[in-house]
């Protein structure tokens, strides 16, 4: 099981045209924080990588911060796109009942620290999907966004591809937060994505690789 896991609650009925229309202004103050709060975290990734390439760990409370970015953007991201209405909590914590979920499984024991190293090299296909699932989602969510308006409903034919590319977008930005070692899967099945805080802490694909 991949050690991120996204879920979000379809919110196909009776979605409010009203909010959707000026989804991109009322965002605006959750867009700022998410950017500062992104800022520091990428700082706190260049000072994790130094940590694991020289001691193969993973600082707990860096690790914490990472992951509590990770849920906070998952969440802006997610409702900026339209795949619910409630307004997403400021900060980074745990929120189980907010439409969106992020499940973060434990640091591993030990880093690799070659992987970790050449992070920005051997991520090239990782960030080059990423890239291409952003492009899918930013066009869906166009369509998505009219779609409201007129009808009031986000057609599941359009809540799906925007789930998945979501789904990756927040893997693929784990993956760079060093979060993770493994690639993120390519689709949403693939994930085996299990509700957001039922990650096993012993869970296999956390263990250290020989």
């Amino acid at each position: 099981m991949y050690p991120i896991s996204y879920e979000v609650d379809p919110e196909l009925e009776g979605r409010n045209r009203l909010t959707t229309f000026f989804r991109y202004i009322v965002a605006i103050p959750w867009l700022i924080v998410a950017a500062v709060y992104g800022f520091v975290a990428e700082i706190a990734a260049v000072i994790a990588w130094f940590a694991i390439v020289f001691t193969g760990r993973y600082p707990q409370g860096i690790y914490d911060f990472n992951a509590g970015y990770l849920r906070m953007y998952s969440r802006v991201y997610s409702w900026l796109h339209l795949m619910n209405d409630e307004w997403p909590p400021f900060g980074g914590d745990e929120a189980p009942d907010y439409p969106v979920r992020i499940g973060v499984a434990p640091p591993l024991d030990q880093y690799s620290r070659l992987k970790t190293g050449f992070r920005l090299i051997v991520g090239i296909p990782v960030y080059l999907l990423a890239i291409v699932q952003s492009l899918i989602l930013y066009v869906v969510a166009i369509i998505a966004w009219f779609a409201i308006l007129f009808t009031g409903k986000l057609p599941e034919g359009l809540f799906n591809p925007m789930r998945s590319a979501l789904a990756y977008l927040t893997r693929a930005t784990g993956y760079f937060l060093l979060i993770t070692e493994d690639w993120p899967p390519f689709s949403y099945e693939e994930s085996g994505a299990a509700p957001a805080g039922q990650i096993p802490s012993e869970s296999p694909s956390r263990r250290p690789e020989a």
